[in-house]
């Protein structure tokens, strides 16, 4: 059985997602984990694959775009706050900020997010402004 876990955002560490975006890894348990994901205003993310987990993003500030490809199903969908979408695993994905402030989502991985080497970088829609972690 696992305890209780409390914390705030704001005392998680920030840390550079494989990306390029700042992520502040939340909570986990067995089958999930949990982080805040932020973009910069004017900023692209590094488009990205993973390997073996599947995401859950909710938008909870900021305007943005977020691009994402299945095979030869492709589509790009704007980001607001309450927007709710899937990532399933072996999706090619990318992000990119357009509003006058960071773009915040908060993503639960399935299962738990294992390490930088989950995420394949892939050829993206938009050119990256971020950097790799």
């Amino acid at each position: 059985m696992t305890g209780f876990q409390t914390i705030t955002a704001a005392a998680a560490p920030a840390e550079r997602a494989p990306d390029g975006s700042d992520v502040r890894a939340l909570l986990r348990l067995a089958r999930g984990s949990m982080a805040q994901f932020e973009l910069a205003p004017g900023r692209t993310s590094i488009a990205v694959a993973h390997r073996t987990i599947e995401e859950i993003w909710t938008v909870v500030s900021g305007r943005g775009d977020l691009w994402r490809r299945q095979g030869a199903r492709e589509e790009i969908v704007p980001l607001e706050p309450g927007v709710c979408l899937t990532i399933p695993v072996g999706t090619h994905f990318q992000f990119r900020a357009t509003g006058a402030e960071a773009l915040c989502v908060i993503g639960v991985s399935m299962p738990p997010w294992p390490g930088k080497d989950e995420a394949t970088v892939v050829q993206g829609k938009w050119k990256p402004t971020v950097s790799e972690a």
